[in-house]
């Protein structure tokens, strides 16, 4: 089957940017600390760390460590939401802003980077198929989300 013969190629492909390419800084951003602060400015406003935890596919327990650290470094702040006041509202420092502004930057430029080994119209085109094969395992899954 031609499929079985592209995915073994496709893995051994995949497995060699994963030694040599900018995984860690991708995985980076889009877990962790670098995920919560770009989650964040993302929404503009402050947000329950629920929404952080769903949005990340990650426990309760996890954010609360995550959302400590970010506190200690003064990134984050926690304040008691004044309707509801069981509720603790997260949002981002002046520092915060800075920060993930300074992740985002540098990941666009990484990208950018590696998009530039390509022409204009391969680089459309692999962004193109890598949202239609996003499009496609959300859908497997279920997942209603896929920006």
């Amino acid at each position: 089957m031609v499929y079985l013969e592209m995915a073994r190629d496709l893995i051994w492909k995949l497995m060699y940017l994963h030694r040599t390419g900018p995984q860690r800084l991708l995985n980076d951003y889009m877990q962790g600390e670098y995920f919560v602060l770009n989650c964040l400015q993302r929404r503009g406003c402050a947000i329950l760390p629920g929404q952080i935890s769903k949005e990340m596919n990650v426990t309760s327990a996890r954010i609360a460590q995550t959302l400590n650290n970010l506190e200690k470094k003064q990134l984050i702040t926690r304040q008691i939401d004044p309707q509801d006041r069981r509720k603790i509202l997260v949002s981002l420092t002046e520092n915060g802003r800075q920060e993930a502004e300074h992740s985002r930057q540098a990941i666009l430029e990484l990208f950018a980077a590696i998009l530039s080994h390509l022409d204009e119209e391969d680089a459309r085109e692999y962004v193109r198929l890598t949202g239609k094969l996003a499009e496609g395992i959300a859908s497997m899954k279920g997942d209603e989300q896929h920006d």
